[in-house]
Parts: structure tokens; C-alpha cells; sequence
């Protein structure tokens, strides 16, 4: 039933409206002679209070409100993948067409185009019994993603009809299931409300890691596929081009970008970035299994609040098709200024620096949408939403608020560092205030796929960071002259770590990305080094001729050498470590 009101309050993008009795808490409004989409999210008797996900200038009192009868809602079906989205699923290239460069006001397109014709490909028959989940056919979305046609979560029943291969708009019928509640259509096209998870079997261990090809983050603060991480760091650290380092490379099948209140320049190099770069998967664009979602800081700030959402259910729609989804949110400090800034025009009692006392609610709803799940329907799938988040903390101030509720849900920390960056130390990760829960959940798999030793060798590098960290208190007093040779060893070890193998060029062709192996192989070189110099050194040899040898250049070009060549280089680099090292 449609309910109709009045706008009797306006307070920048919260409008009250009189007269909305029979709504509902979060049903999809349109606001005003201009239809603007909003979304209920107070009721008190006749009176509703909406947000609006638009520009209200102009608006007046006395304009009419008009309810939808159902929850902000996205739509899921071919099409979505290689789309540019704002906030609440408009297309931007589609209103661009529309409209021009700006975004006019009202402007109503469809999320997934509707004209367009796909080819489907039926996968089960008359007859067949089938339950949320199940696969129905499937379509070839862009040459890296088959689009996986399933039933609806709420459905199960028998197949009454299917139509039979051929092309077919999203919104033309392709099934009939005979349900106990009658018979249902089914279309290629489903839509889900934003603010409701879609269901699963059961959660699994995080046992697996998503690799991502970056050293600092694979091999010493892992995260695992279906976890969560958080990426804190003050402005210039590095936090997106980390993100977008992460998006390119990461072990995952889909990738679902949300720019959230990001700078337009920033999301304009990922726009333009993104199309052009080559899957190193399938050799195709990444854009062909890439999902951008793009709520730049100058587009209506309620839209900002939407648009996290929006991503993690385009995210849970492709895990139940049975694949493995990384989504990255930049950022989220930017979503809680928005929860913030729509909490104040509300009048709410504020938390912690004025944000809403439920911020760590609403993170943790959020986050806890990740995981590596059973999916439902009769097959048994195994997938995952891995989520990294970037938290941007005025000042670098890790103590604020949002950075703190974040971490206190994320299992990994990958904490940016200033100095770090200033030093052009990328990726400017701080190895002493970062860290990963998942380190033992991911043992089993490093030592069974890439070394034994893996867990030994990583902890014994950050053995040896720590310790340098505590004599460079010392080198800064007398310098390190005055250190004892083994001191001075373990700190040209430590040297090593921090920049021929922390070190990484996001920009370098061979470089930006480094395979397991190599990453374990790199590493128990330079422990390697370090191994054999202490033993010459308790042999009685000068620690200035150990850390002179020139065996330390071939370890400090390891990173260059391209993954076809590296195995052979790298028994060389060994063999030179052993024999240098033992005629000192």
C-alpha cells in the first residue's frame, strides 16, 4: 500500500514528513516534487524522519512524500560486474549519458540494464527439486566472470518450467518453481535489501590466506580469506594505492571497490586506472571481474552511509554463487562522518568526539558480514567476502574513535606509519605496532604449499626487528661503532628485512607482485646471511669484513629477478652466502 505525506522540516539531507503512518522503519521513500530517493529511519507515530540521499536545496515545506512498500534495496543480476555504481546503485556511466557531467537531481535509471539481452544457459531441468541457492543456469557476464544464475534464498520447490537456452533480458521469467505458497517466477534479476545479510549454512575457520603478492602483508601480518582487515593511516601513508595494490593482485575471484567519501582526484585515478590494467589471472582487463562502487567526499553525504552497504551485498551475492570476494572500503572514517554528521541533524545524544553512541555497532555489522561460509542450496560451495577497510584518523591519531572500535573487530592491523613514508618506505607498514590474528590459522597451509619452516622463519625476522628497535636507542646515544659485533650484524641483518624485503614497488613491473615462494625464499635467504655471519663471527671473524662482503648486493636485487628465473638465482645467492661467508 502507498502512503502518501507532507515535508514539514527540512535539516539539510534529514527531512521530517507528517502523515506516513502504515511505513516502515527503513522503507525507500521518494522526497519531493523532484522524487529524490530517501529512506525512513525514525518513526513516531504520523511522522517519519528520512534521509535523504540527494542534494535538498530548494526543497520546501508542504512537498509530497511518497513510500515505496519495501526496504533501500540493490539489484543483483548480470550486468553489475565491470559497472561503476554511486552510493545507492545508480550507474554513473549510464546518468552521464542521461544527464551530462553532473548528476542532476531525481535523475531515474535502472541499476542493471534492462533492455540488454544475455545468453543463458539452463543447468537443471523440469522436474528437478531446488532450494535458495541452487544453480539455475548461467550467463557469460565479461570474459573473466560466468555469472551464476541461482534461485532466490526464500524459494524451494520443484522446477515447473525453464525456458530453454537463448537470450533474455534480466527481467523476463526463466523459471516457474512450485513452492508449498504456490508457484513462483524466477528471473535472472533478484533484489536484496542493503541492510540484511544474506544467509549461509555455516561459517568456517579462516584457515586459508588471501594472498596478495605483497611481502609485508603475505608473510608477516596475513590476512585469511573470509577475514577482516583494517588499514589505518594519517594522510600521504599510502593507504590507497595499499588498497588498490590489494585489489589487482589479491587471491580473490571478484573484487568490490567502495571509494567512501575518498577525494574525487583519488577515485578518478582508480576509474581510470582500473579499465586499463591487465588481469594477471586471466590476461583480460581487471574491470572484467571488478565492481566499483564510487561515493566521492562532494556527493550528498547520507549516499556515503549507503554505500558500505551496498558493497558487502554485491560482495555476499557473488560468494553464494560460489566465489571467493575481496572488498575494499576507502574509507571508513569517512561512512562514520557521515553516520555522524546524519546523527547530529537527528538530535541524538553523541558518543566518543561527537560521532553516534552506536558507531561500534554499526562497524561491527558491518565487519561481521566477512567470512568463509557453506553457501545455502543443496550443493556444497565453499566461498568467502574477505573485507579491507582503510581507516583515516585525523592527525594519524590511532587513540580516535573510529580506529580503535575497528580494531577491536578486525583481526589484522596493517598500521601505516608517517615517518615511514616520508622515508619513502612503501608499503610504510610498521612491523611493531601492526599485527594478525590469523598467523597460526594460516600455518598449516604455508608449511604444507611453501616450506615447513615457513612459521619458524617469519617469527625469527620479527625476532630480530624487535630487537633492532631496541638498539637503536642505544646507535642514537653512542652510535653504532660502539656496539658489539654481534649487535652490529643483527643490525645490518635487520637493514636487509626492512628494505630488500619489506621494501616493495607498487610501481616496478616485477616487483609489484611476489609469489609465495618467493616471498619464504627471499626471506630464509636473508636469515640465511644472518645465520652464517654470526657463525663466522663466533670463528673469530671482523664483523667489518662480514658486513662488507658483496654478497649482500645479490641479496638486495632478489626482489627484481623475474618468478621464471628466481629459483636458480636464488641457490646461487645461497651458495655464494655459504662460501663468502665461511672464508672470511
Amino acid at each position: 500500500m502507498i502512503t502518501t505525506g507532507k515535508i514539514i522540516k527540512i535539516a539539510g539531507p534529514v527531512i521530517i514528513a507528517d502523515g506516513m503512518k502504515g511505513t516502515q522503519m527503513y522503507e525507500m521513500v521518494k522526497v519531493g516534487d523532484d522524487k529524490l530517493i530517501g529512506e525512513i529511519i525514525e518513526l513516531e507515530g504520523d511522522t517519519a524522519t528520512i534521509q535523504v540521499y540527494e542534494e535538498t536545496a530548494g526543497m520546501k515545506p508542504g512537498e509530497i512524500v511518497e513510500s515505496t512498500g519495501g526496504p533501500l534495496s540493490v539489484e543483483l543480476g548480470p550486468g553489475i560486474v565491470g559497472s561503476i555504481f554511486d552510493g545507492i546503485q545508480r550507474p554513473l556511466e549510464t546518468i552521464k549519458i542521461k544527464t551530462g557531467d553532473y548528476i542532476q537531481r531525481g535523475v531515474d535509471v535502472p541499476s542493471i540494464p534492462k533492455d540488454k539481452k544475455w545468453k543463458f544457459m539452463p543447468k537443471i531441468g523440469k522436474g528437478d527439486k531446488v532450494e535458495g541457492g541452487d544453480l539455475l543456469g548461467e550467463v557469460q557476464e565479461t570474459s573473466s566472470v560466468l555469472h551464476r544464475i541461482i534461485v532466490p534464498p526464500n524459494i524451494s520447490g520443484t522446477i515447473k518450467s525453464i525456458v530453454a537456452q537463448g537470450e533474455y533480458t534480466v527481467e523476463e521469467d526463466i523459471a516457474e518453481i512450485e513452492t508449498s505458497k504456490g508457484v513462483e517466477k524466477v528471473q535472472m534479476m533478484q533484489k536484496w535489501p542493503v541492510r540484511v545479510g544474506r544467509p549461509y549454512k555455516s561459517k568456517l575457520d579462516p584457515d586459508i590466506p588471501l594472498v596478495t603478492g605483497q611481502r609485508a602483508q603475505d608473510t608477516f601480518f596475513p590476512v585469511a580469506k573470509g577475514g577482516t582487515a583494517a588499514i589505518p593511516g594519517p594522510f600521504g601513508s599510502g593507504k590507497t594505492v595499499t588498497q588498490q595494490q590489494l585489489a589487482k593482485w589479491a587471491d580473490a575471484d571478484i573484487i568490490v571497490y567502495v571509494g567512501c567519501g575518498e577525494r574525487g582526484n583519488e577515485m578518478t585515478e582508480v576509474l581510470k586506472e582500473f579499465p586499463e590494467l591487465e588481469d594477471p589471472k586471466t590476461g583480460k582487463p581487471l574491470m572484467d571481474r571488478t565492481v566499483l562502487i564510487a561515493n566521492t567526499s562532494n556527493m550528498p553525504v547520507a549516499a556515503r552511509e549507503a554505500c558500505v552497504y551496498t558493497g558487502i551485498t554485491i560482495a555476499e551475492y557473488f560468494r553464494d554463487m560460489g566465489y571467493d570476494v575481496a572488498l575494499m572500503a576507502d574509507s571508513t572514517s569517512r561512512w562514520a562522518e557521515a553516520m555522524r554528521e546524519i546523527s547530529g541533524r537527528l538530535e541524538e545524544m553523541p558518543g566518543e568526539e561527537g560521532y553516534p553512541a552506536y558507531l561500534a555497532s554499526r562497524l561491527a555489522q558491518f565487519y561481521e558480514r566477512a567470512g568463509r561460509v557453506k553457501t545455502i542450496g543443496t550443493e556444497d560451495k565453499v566461498s568467502s567476502v574477505s573485507v579491507v577497510g582503510a581507516v583515516s584518523p585525523p592527525g594519524g591519531d590511532l587513540s580516535e574513535p573510529v580506529t580503535q572500535n575497528t580494531l577491536r573487530i578486525c583481526k589484522v592491523f596493517w598500521a601505516l606509519d608517517a615517518s615511514l613514508a616520508d622515508k619513502r618506505h612503501f608499503p610504510s607498514i610498521d612491523w611493531l605496532q601492526s599485527y594478525s590474528l590469523y598467523v597460526d590459522s594460516v600455518e598449516g597451509w604455508w608449511d604444507s604449499k611453501v616450506g615447513a619452516d615457513w612459521r619458524k622463519t617469519r617469527d625469527d625476522a620479527m625476532v630480530l626487528l624487535q630487537k633492532e628497535s631496541e638498539l637503536q636507542e642505544i646507535v642514537q646515544l653512542v652510535g653504532p661503532d660502539a656496539l658489539p659485533d654481534r649487535e652490529r650484524i643483527t643490525l645490518e641483518s635487520t637493514r636487509m628485512i626492512r628494505e630488500d624485503f619489506l621494501q616493495q614497488n607498487a610501481y616496478h613491473e616485477v616487483d609489484t607482485y611476489c609469489s609465495s615462494s618467493k616471498q619464504y625464499n627471499m626471506l630464509k635467504t636473508i636469515m640465511m646471511f644472518h645465520e652464517k655471519a654470526t657463525e663466522a663471527l663466533d670463528r673469530g671473524a671482523p664483523s667489518e669484513e662480514i658486513i662488507a662482503l658483496n654478497v649482500k648486493e645479490d641479496i638486495g636485487r632478489m626482489k627484481f629477478i623475474p618468478e621464471s628465473e628466481f629459483d636458480v638465482k636464488v641457490k646461487e645467492i645461497q651458495d655464494k652466502i655459504i662460501k663468502q661467508t665461511s672464508e672470511v
